[in-house]
């Protein structure tokens, strides 16, 4: 978070080389290394992702390699109308959700099938319940996993349960050695693994292989430079500023509520996440429109909002919507604050966000829910590690450093 008083630790990166990648033989990962804040291996991850998506995209837009060889097998299953399915649990989840937004822009540039309902349009389904799916996909269907390390239990039977239904079956990861890979008859790896359990890395890495396969998939250009600005602009002091003063209105709220609509939809959920496992708040997303039916009720003064508004699809009607879902928190007292895309700042009075807002450059030069979705990454990650800092938290080992939650973990299986 770049203060003034911060020390390197013995194991801190070099942000000038890429990442660790998975271990040889695979293995899941360790508990991160304990650290005292404001230098946890969460806050090297952040200021990685500018350059990280350098070496991502440069390498996946090659002409020839895995990401062109996805897009040829979308463009095919689309044009059949066959089925495209993308899955994923946790943050992969959500970059499954991503990846999904960003393949329907593409499939639209391509002339293809894009839509909801249409048969070839990519849609989500959650791994664990995709996996008990007796034939998830089938025959002549495509199933798109998302697995940061490759080892996530449910993510892995509904890869292999669309396999044995026929399907083919593609990962996307960071680990090219992972059991996911086994099961998979295509994989696009991104090579470089998050060094923390609060993932961040996790959440980008999946973003910039769509947008890769979405650049082949349209036969179009994808500006790297512009990307890898959109995450540096999350890192400026302007950026700085105003994410610490959210942070701290927030820190103190007892739940927090993240709104999205659009592509925004993946980066609130993602958000919910980071608040919870990396501060310890409760938190929970709402649609744009479904937080007015009945959600409402629940509020009070002791809770935040945080609304997230950058995707320029249909971005006046959301804005619309927004503002009227505004000013019913002013109304009872919530505590709200904002990341949002220069032209909704413009339309919004500051007064209806009165913890705060974050201001992210409009995408041109990017396709809609690419753009939206990268520039909104580090903004949304450093509010979440704001947060944890404010309340004296180490969001590295996502609370499995309690024995409580390490219990609980095992429990669980």
């Amino acid at each position: 978070m770049h203060d003034a008083d911060r020390t390197t630790p013995a194991d801190a990166i070099d942000l000038g080389v890429p990442l660790p990648g998975a271990p040889e033989p695979w293995r899941g990962s360790e508990m991160p290394s304990s650290r005292p804040g404001p230098t946890y291996h969460m806050t090297d991850m952040i200021e990685a992702e500018p350059a990280l998506a350098r070496r991502i995209l440069t390498r996946l837009l090659e002409p020839d390699g895995s990401a062109a060889r996805l897009a040829a097998t979308i463009r095919t299953t689309a044009a059949a109308g066959q089925p495209i399915l993308v899955t994923g649990c946790g943050t992969s989840e959500h970059g499954a959700l991503a990846v999904a937004d960003i393949l329907r822009d593409a499939q639209r540039a391509a002339g293809l099938p894009n839509g909801l309902g249409e048969g070839g349009a990519p849609h989500v389904v959650q791994a664990f319940e995709g996996s008990l799916e007796v034939a998830l996909g089938g025959p002549g269907s495509l199933v798109i996993g998302v697995s940061h390390e490759g080892g996530t239990w449910a993510t892995n039977r509904a890869l292999g349960s669309a396999r044995d239904a026929g399907a083919t079956v593609a990962l996307i990861t960071a680990a090219a050695n992972s059991p996911g890979t086994m099961l998979a008859g295509l994989v696009v790896s991104t090579d470089e693994i998050d060094q923390s359990w609060c993932h961040t890395v996790g959440y980008l890495s999946p973003i910039l292989a769509g947008a890769a396969v979405g650049a082949h998939l349209a036969t179009s250009e994808l500006d790297v430079a512009a990307a890898s600005m959109l995450l540096a602009a999350g890192l400026a002091d302007a950026a700085t500023t105003a994410l610490a003063g959210l942070a701290a209105r927030l820190a103190e709220v007892e739940r927090i509520i993240v709104r999205g609509s659009g592509a925004d939809r993946a980066a609130a959920r993602e958000l919910t996440l980071k608040i919870e496992e990396g501060a310890h708040i409760p938190a929970a997303m709402r649609d744009l429109e479904t937080m007015l039916h009945g959600h409402l009720a629940g509020t009070d003064h002791r809770t935040g909002l945080v609304l997230v508004l950058a995707d320029p699809a249909a971005r006046g009607a959301r804005t619309a919507r927004a503002l009227g879902v505004l000013r019913a928190c002013r109304a009872i007292g919530i505590r709200v604050g904002a990341i949002v895309s220069e032209v909704v700042a413009g339309a919004v009075d500051g007064a209806l966000t009165p913890a705060g807002r974050v201001v992210v450059p409009d995408t041109s030069g990017l396709p809609d829910a690419a753009g939206a979705l990268i520039a909104t990454t580090v903004p949304l990650q450093r509010l979440a590690l704001g947060l944890a800092l404010a309340r004296g938290i180490d969001p590295d080992p996502i609370r499995r450093d309690d024995p409580r939650y390490l219990a609980a973990s095992e429990a669980a299986g």
